[in-house]
């Protein structure tokens, strides 16, 4: 009997440090995981909550044996609608005067210690969504791309053959319209080109890009009034950082406003660098400003719809962010925020 019992002794207390261990690891988890996570109890109390619930209702400290109504008070807009139905899938929220937010939520109803709680899980879905958006668009232009140039390679050997043919007769009509059909393959073959490198943007090389060389050398091409914060250097890739501040700056140019009202300005808020760009143009009517960001889509008579898609695509591939917003007086913001180092 003492055998056995010292035997029961040892296993319960193996048992008891394995869900000990157990317990450890999914508090790490919890608490890791960039998704909120808060339990609630049946009278609305919160009892459990990660670093990322705080975060999201704007509290220093743990939220437990609060009210869930006290939360809503410092959470973003459109949260506690989304919570109070307590409805799961897709929702919005505008955090302060960002562009909004497509959010996930689900719930799990359980019993614990006889008393009904929820858990609240919500995960944000705003860049996954844009990546899948872009990843359509992506696959739509490759295959646009790949049957224009089987069309267009025919096309100029029979213009060449053509001409050829067309030596032998005189006839000055006909040079005029094969110089025509020459320009419009060409500009078509510009036209493939410009999609196919959106379809194809490689991988950034994080690099330290010197801010006082990038903006002298766009001063060059654009003219633009110019304030930096004290920031000496952003961490991006340098061609592509360099082509998306010439997109925002050909757009500030062709918004008809006057060349001395369009600025840049660079500072650094917490642990990221901001870049404005600003004009003062007619903007962009409130329904369109996130339309703007999708490929093809352009408020221009002649524009290709490239411009910002590329702007957001490379911004994205830098785990960045990009908004548009009008400007009280007329024009348009274009806020770009990148970490200040990337790994």
């Amino acid at each position: 009997m003492c055998e056995l019992f010292n035997q029961t002794v040892d296993q319960c207390r193996e048992e008891k440090h394995w869900l000990y261990q157990r317990e450890l690891l999914l508090d790490k988890i919890t608490q890791s995981s960039p998704e909120v996570l808060f339990l609630v109890n049946d009278q609305q109390q919160v009892i459990f909550s990660n670093i990322a619930a705080r975060h999201f209702f704007k509290m220093h400290s743990g939220l437990e044996g609060r009210d869930l109504s006290t939360l809503f008070e410092s959470a973003p807009k459109g949260a506690q609608t989304a919570i109070e139905e307590n409805k799961e899938g897709l929702f919005s929220l505008l955090k302060d005067d960002q562009e909004p937010e497509t959010w996930h939520m689900s719930t799990g109803k359980f019993m614990l210690n006889n008393q009904s709680h929820t858990l609240y899980v919500l995960k944000q879905m705003t860049r996954e969504l844009s990546r899948q958006e872009v990843a359509v668009w992506k696959k739509v232009i490759r295959v646009i791309s790949h049957e224009l140039n089987n069309s267009l390679a025919p096309i100029s050997s029979i213009l060449h053959s053509g001409r050829i043919l067309s030596m032998k007769v005189d006839e000055d009509r006909l040079a005029r319209v094969f110089e025509t059909i020459d320009e419009r393959i060409k500009h078509l073959s510009e036209f493939v080109q410009g999609y196919g490198k959106f379809a194809k943007i490689p991988e950034p090389k994080i690099e330290a890009v010197d801010c006082k060389k990038l903006f002298a050398q766009l001063a060059q091409q654009w003219q633009f009034a110019y304030v930096n914060h004290n920031i000496e250097t952003i961490y991006a890739d340098a061609s592509q950082l360099e082509q998306l501040l010439i997109n925002l700056l050909k757009n500030a140019h062709e918004s008809e406003t006057a060349a001395d009202k369009v600025m840049v300005e660079i500072e650094k808020r917490q642990n990221d660098i901001v870049i404005m760009v600003t004009d003062r143009g007619k903007g962009i009517a409130e329904s369109r400003l996130n339309s703007v960001l999708i490929p093809f889509y352009s408020t221009k008579a002649t524009g290709s719809g490239l411009g910002l898609a590329l702007c957001r695509e490379i911004i994205d591939a830098h785990h960045g962010n990009i908004a548009l917003y009008n400007r009280d007086g007329g024009g348009l913001l274009v806020r770009v925020t990148l970490p200040s180092i990337l790994n």
